[in-house]
């Protein structure tokens, strides 16, 4: 989507939202944080019920609308870990401990 109709979607969005302001506050930022990250690390950052959540108030799919892997993925702390396993779900889902953080750094290692 691009910016211009992006931002229209939001506005109207917002217009009609009936529920907890911070519910769609938290899901539009994830949303535009994730066109930088991409969709494979929000689901690293956020529990699967959370990105669903966001999805459902925001009525968009975050894997069609964003990238899979956004230009600031590295700057994730959980997709650089995650990069090294064979099966990025399992990591989603808690199968494979160690995997999730919230943290991004400012100057991820190259």
């Amino acid at each position: 989507m691009e910016n211009e109709a992006l931002l229209a979607y939001l506005d109207k969005i917002c217009t009609d939202f009936d529920g907890d302001s911070t519910q769609l506050e938290t899901a539009i930022g994830a949303f535009i944080f994730g066109r930088h990250l991409g969709w494979k690390p929000l689901f690293l950052i956020h529990s699967k019920r959370t990105m669903n959540k966001y999805q459902e108030i925001l009525g968009l799919d975050f894997r069609k609308e964003l990238p899979e892997v956004g230009k600031l993925a590295r700057k994730s702390v959980a997709w650089r870990s995650a990069e090294t396993l064979s099966n990025f779900w399992k990591a989603v889902t808690g199968n494979t401990p160690g995997h999730r953080s919230t943290e991004i750094d400012k100057k991820p290692p190259k």
